[in-house]
């Protein structure tokens, strides 16, 4: 016992002499001009490479304004940015390269690595597209798409001209912590088959233009993002999965604060390798176009044991999307199971909830009524054993047939859309009013509650072609009309306490239901 308290002091020891010998490196005492104009590049990534030649130390951006270009972090770097920092991205694109832009803050391939501080990291997204725009109309910069409209019927540039803020790749032992990150053309934070990261109380704010995601976890294992705030124009939290061998695997995330022009948290589009073990717990959502919670496989990944508690989302327009789809011709179909999301509470309103944001989410191109939470496979590849407990959704508009209407006799009118972009709006209107499932087998709704502050005409709950679902506890509030669920090919392992109605014969099935108790 002795032998092993002594060598845990003498390790802390080496520890601490080890830290205290890791220089502290001021950018403005090298150097570097806080004018909010001067490139500091140089004096940046030479104190960089400095300190990662001495074994480590920490690069301090002090007060002010201090304009840097791409910056590439090495092992054993801490960037700290003090109270009044303001790290200010190049407006001037041909400092992220001639061709694909690069991101301002880099690393590959390196570990222990930081970025501290109260602090600030600002891409000057308005000043950087005015760049964009004058060198694409000059002809010095090539585009393929910024005079096409794309499927949301947007110009923009593409991706590749529009430099994201941050970029790790391969990197081990990361520690994201404080700092305020704002104002980028693309994704802001872009984090690649990374291993072992640290995030907490960090602020994305940015609005800027489109695909500004919040933070974008690819491939990524082992992380922990907590205590964070995401204001951003795309999706807030975005895990993504973009190597067939690869995953997003053991993430968790809580106790954060979402504000989206797209969905909250999403897992997909990219959706190729898998997405496992992913808890999340007491999220609040608010002025969010899309989804609250979006998990979607259309690539071929595997997504499997996730567990979603506690979200509560305010003016959001929708509540929960899970979809399994085909979009890879390459690729089998993947596969969604042991999904739970419970303890969940949504108002979902009658106009746009992020209208009024400098960037909004692309209006639909169709007539349409409330979309509805949906889970849905494609034929011979359902959605398997998702659990959706202690639901609460409020639906504040109000449905109109001069808007949209659908036969609740016509099921097949749905389309597919199998190899679709996944979207909580992809089948345009659907028959349900507050809960669509297709393709799914093993679906179980417990302690359900909808209810309606305006009118709506359609059925709340429908299931087509689903097996083993048991629904317990669905209490239904502000809907006049039956009825409250359909069921068509439909095989019931559990169905009672619906409410305000419990009679079987206000629950209308079709003729060719599966077997049913």
């Amino acid at each position: 016992m002795m032998k092993a308290i002594l060598l845990f002091l003498f390790s802390t020891v080496v520890i601490n002499i080890a830290s205290a010998q890791q220089k502290i490196y001021n950018i403005k005492k090298l150097g570097a001009v806080a004018d909010g104009k001067t490139d500091n590049v140089r004096i940046i990534q030479d104190a960089i490479d400095k300190a990662a030649e001495a074994g480590g130390g920490t690069i301090w951006i002090p007060a002010g304004k201090f304009v840097t270009s791409v910056i590439h972090l090495r092992s054993n770097i801490e960037l700290h940015l003090a109270a009044g920092a303001e790290l200010l991205g190049s407006a001037k694109r041909i400092t992220y390269g001639p061709e694909k832009a690069s991101a301002l803050i880099v690393a590959e391939k390196q570990q222990n690595i930081s970025i501290t501080g109260k602090g600030t990291i600002d891409g000057q997204g308005d000043a950087l597209i005015k760049d964009i725009y004058r060198m694409l109309n000059n002809g010095t910069l090539k585009d393929k798409e910024w005079k096409t409209y794309n499927d949301w019927h947007q110009l923009r540039p593409e991706e590749d001209n529009r430099p994201k803020l941050i970029v790790f790749e391969k990197c081990d032992k990361i520690n994201l912590k404080n700092f305020t990150i704002k104002n980028g053309l693309c994704w802001i934070q872009d984090y690649r088959s990374c291993t072992n990261m640290v995030i907490d109380s960090i602020n994305v704010i940015s609005n800027t233009f489109l695909n500004n995601d919040g933070i974008d976890l690819v491939d990524c294992k082992n992380v922990k993002l907590t205590n964070s705030f995401f204001n951003v124009a795309d999706d807030g939290i975005c895990l993504k999965s973009s190597d067939p061998q690869g995953a997003c695997e053991n993430i968790y995330i809580a106790n954060c604060k979402i504000r989206s022009s797209a969905s909250a948290f999403k897992m997909g589009t990219a959706s190729w390798g898998g997405f496992k073990k992913i808890t999340v717990r007491d999220i609040y959502v608010y002025d969010t176009f899309r989804s609250a919670v979006a998990i979607e496989s259309v690539d071929g990944a595997t997504i499997q044991d996730i567990d979603v508690r506690g979200v509560i989302a305010k003016n959001t327009g929708n509540a929960i999307f899970i979809r399994l789809g085909k979009r890879a011709k390459t690729r089998p179909v993947g596969e969604i199971s042991r999904v739970y999301i419970g303890d969940v509470k949504v108002e979902v309103p009658a106009g746009k909830p992020d209208a009024g944001y400098h960037e909004e989410g692309p209006q639909e191109q169709f007539a349409h009524n409330i979309f509805p939470s949906s889970v849905s496979g494609i034929p011979g590849s359902p959605v398997r054993d998702v659990t959706l407990e202690n639901i609460d959704i409020t639906y504040k508009g109000t449905a109109k047939k001069q808007k949209a209407f659908f036969n609740i006799d016509s099921l097949t009118r749905v389309p597919e859309k199998i190899s679709s972009y996944p979207e909580f709006s992809m089948f345009g209107e659907l028959p349900a009013s507050a809960f669509y499932a297709r393709h799914t087998e093993g679906l179980n709704l417990k302690n359900i509650h909808i209810n309606y502050t305006g009118q709506d005409f359609r059925t709340p709950f429908v299931f087509d072609d689903v097996s083993e679902l048991a629904a317990d506890k669905i209490n239904i509030s502000g809907f006049k009309k039956l009825p409250l669920l359909y069921l068509n090919n439909v095989e019931v392992k559990l169905l009672q306490d619906i409410q305000p109605t419990d009679k079987r014969e206000q629950i209308i099935k079709t003729n060719n239901p599966k077997t049913s108790n």
